[in-house]
């Protein structure tokens, strides 16, 4: 995950208040039930001694969304009475929360906003192919292509005159699958699209997904169903959710991979709090692995003003020279950290556990 939209929230000292709402349920009552969350999360803000002017502008947020469609959730970051942030998620929260702290509360948009691939679906048939765009918040058309209209159909005739015919029938299939899989490929490169899925009959599919790039084989999904058949969001969020746990699998193989000393004894990964902060206050973290509901994702670090300045104890940040310090959960000390030197993060939720780092959190380093 890209962690630069994050850098509002590192400008500005806390303490914080972060907000996960769900707005995937939309009834008649929906207004009205919105309403009292607002209620609910902004009493609960109160409660763990946030300020008034804070709790209201998450309130007032809140209460903005009584009549919006989103299909699963929000994040609202706030502090000094003012959200700062408020992106919306790709997954729905498990339950609505409010945290106050002197970090902002960053690590759930790991699961929540982290992985969301964008999928183009491409609805091919001998004539041509309609490509739509597909992320967690809806679709929309992403273009089509219409290849040569005739002859596209065969006969059964063993006449010579319709086997010639049926000659020109196979040119003009093979000449429509290059057609789409060119714009396709075309339509991958303007969208960035993660997964492209192929939808047709057998052949068809299989016409295309050969003629495209071999850099874009690998991102492929073939779909089983009939010419002109629209794909249910259920097939799409199967392929979406199968990208993610294999992106997850893949990052934790690089893991155990790196973890593994050289010839020299040098690692190209660390895994636990201690070591972990340490990589951190080197600028040494690369990207970040956290499974949020490791047991060392909460665990307690102490930070100072600066993103670098974190230790195990608070001794130690008045050793290194750090005058003010305050509290923190690892996850969101060390996702601070990443944010401010430009690493990435990845919830390695979706993949087996048992290849998690110790504690569930570890990282890959820039250099060893």
């Amino acid at each position: 995950m890209d962690l630069a939209f994050l850098h509002p929230l590192y400008e500005h000292q806390g303490p914080w208040a972060s907000v996960y709402v769900d707005t995937s349920r939309h009834t008649e009552d929906t207004p009205h039930e919105r309403r009292l969350t607002a209620q609910a999360l902004s009493a609960e803000l109160a409660r763990q001694g946030c300020d008034d002017a804070t709790c209201g502008a998450v309130r007032s947020a809140l209460e903005a969304l009584e009549h919006s469609s989103e299909p699963h959730g929000r994040a609202i970051f706030a502090r000094a009475g003012e959200v700062v942030l408020d992106p919306p998620l790709a997954r729905s929260p498990l339950t609505d929360s409010a945290h106050w702290a002197p970090l902002p509360h960053t690590a759930p948009l790991l699961e929540l906003a982290g992985e969301d691939p964008v999928c183009v679906v491409a609805y091919v048939d001998r004539k041509g192919a309609d490509f739509e765009l597909r992320t967690a918040l809806g679709r929309q058309d992403a273009g089509s292509v219409s290849g040569r209209q005739h002859p596209v159909h065969r006969t059964a005739t063993s006449d010579w005159s319709e086997r010639h015919f049926q000659l020109k029938v196979e040119n003009t299939w093979e000449h429509n699958a290059a057609e789409i899989a060119d714009a396709l490929s075309v339509c991958q490169e303007e969208t960035r699209a993660d997964l492209l899925i192929l939808v047709g009959d057998d052949r068809e599919r299989r016409s295309v997904h050969e003629r495209l790039p071999q850099r874009l084989h690998d991102l492929v999904v073939e779909a089983p169903h009939g010419t002109g058949s629209r794909l249910l969001d259920e097939d799409v969020e199967q392929a979406r959710e199968e990208h993610v746990r294999q992106r997850a699998a893949q990052e934790l193989d690089r893991f155990l991979a790196a973890r593994a000393p050289d010839d020299e004894g040098r690692a190209g990964a660390v895994e636990g709090v201690p070591a972990l902060v340490e990589a951190a206050r080197e600028h040494r973290i690369d990207e970040l692995l956290i499974r949020p509901d490791g047991p060392d994702a909460h665990r307690e670090v102490w930070i100072g003003e600066d993103p670098d300045q974190l230790a195990v104890r608070r001794t130690d940040l008045r050793i290194l020279g750090e005058q003010h310090s305050w509290s923190a959960r690892a996850d969101d000390a060390l996702i601070r950290c990443a944010v401010a030197t430009g690493a990435e993060a990845v919830s390695v939720a979706p993949a087996a556990p048992d290849k998690d780092p110790a504690g569930g959190m570890g990282a890959l380093l820039r250099w060893t």
